[in-house]
């Protein structure tokens, strides 16, 4: 193809798209490799580690000594949202930390008098102490839904432990007083089960439909994924932790400015709620059919990134990287070669 002399944006536009379909082409090619050879894409073992409040339940895939990439689900989902992202990136010599967030799975608090806080500075701590307890100085981070925010987070505060990011949905740093305004309808109404969190009823249908509830945010999430009661009851299992019910509640109240924060985390989110930019290098990703995703193929954020940047949108829902595990390894491989 040529590309008119003097068009530096149509050049970079197409370097860029040609990088990316380059890796994108490698991942392919690994992911026919692996289904050939009958390679197992489940995880190993969960291992636990204690890392600041809490014991963390995380997997960890490829070699000790690789590149460290640190792997975020978001809700209502665990980590198995990465079991098939992981051994493309393990194949490609990297080292994958895929830890379950405070509420899921095997992560416990360590002492029963710490409050179930889960405002967004919590989640970002408890990467780092997950960092610094498996001796990490630095990494790739990448995640969606929840998973996003904490990792705009860390790349926004503390950039010195994020090598790159990728981030779907963009720039997801939660201000609570913008919260308190309304948007259109129809954003309204996709956000239905936050309303329904700050009610007492709410909290009493989690706690007694929570696999229910969490299917039907899936199937609305992501309106082209045909997953299996396989795949989900998987994933549901992460939901029976203790503390989930007490975590999504005070999430979401905490979002809408219905929950008190904790006094110790008022400092940081004071510099969160100034929407600080993102500088490490980053590649945003949207899904199609994600009924979050704002219009403008990422242009609604763009200014956030002001570091070297790119970004894709996928013809997926909500769950990027277990809709769409190639393009998202791949994300990833490109984002460290920025």
């Amino acid at each position: 193809m040529d590309i008119p002399e003097g068009s530096s944006h149509s050049r970079r536009h197409f370097l860029g798209a040609a990088a990316a379909t380059a890796v994108a082409a490698q991942f392919a090619m690994t992911g026919d490799t692996l289904a050939r050879s009958g390679i197992d894409t489940s995880f190993g073992p969960v291992k636990q580690i204690k890392a600041g409040d809490l014991n963390v339940g995380y997997v960890e895939a490829g070699p000790a000594s690789g590149p460290p990439v640190v792997l975020l689900h978001g809700w209502p989902y665990d980590i198995h949202s990465y079991v098939e992202v992981t051994p493309l990136l393990a194949a490609k010599g990297y080292r994958l930390i895929v830890p379950y967030l405070r509420g899921h799975g095997t992560t416990r608090f360590l002492s029963g008098k710490t409050p179930r806080d889960a405002q967004q500075s919590a989640f970002a701590l408890d990467i780092i102490a997950l960092m610094d307890a498996l001796e990490i100085d630095r990494a790739i981070l990448a995640g969606y839904d929840w998973g996003s925010r904490t990792a705009d987070i860390i790349a926004a505060l503390w950039p010195e432990r994020c090598k790159a990011l990728i981030s779907v949905t963009g720039y997801l740093i939660v201000n609570v007083e913008a919260n308190k305004f309304p948007t259109p309808p129809k954003n309204e109404w996709a956000w239905w089960y936050q309303y329904y969190f700050a009610t007492q009823r709410g909290v009493r249908g989690l706690r007694k439909y929570r696999h229910d509830l969490a299917k039907l945010v899936w199937k609305f999430n992501s309106p082209t994924w045909k997953f299996s009661d396989t795949t989900f009851d998987r994933t549901a299992a992460a939901f029976d932790n203790p503390d989930y019910v007490s975590i999504v509640i005070d999430n979401y109240r905490w979002r809408l400015g219905l929950a008190k924060g904790e006094p110790r985390y008022a400092a940081i989110e004071k510099r969160l709620a100034a929407a600080p930019v993102i500088k490490v290098p980053t590649i945003t990703i949207d899904g199609a059919y994600d009924p979050f995703t704002p219009p403008g193929h990422g242009s609604a954020y763009r200014k956030k990134f002001v570091g070297k940047y790119a970004h894709r949108t996928l013809k997926v829902g909500h769950n990027v990287p277990q809709e769409a595990p190639r393009a998202f390894a791949a994300a990833v491989v490109e984002v460290d070669g920025f």
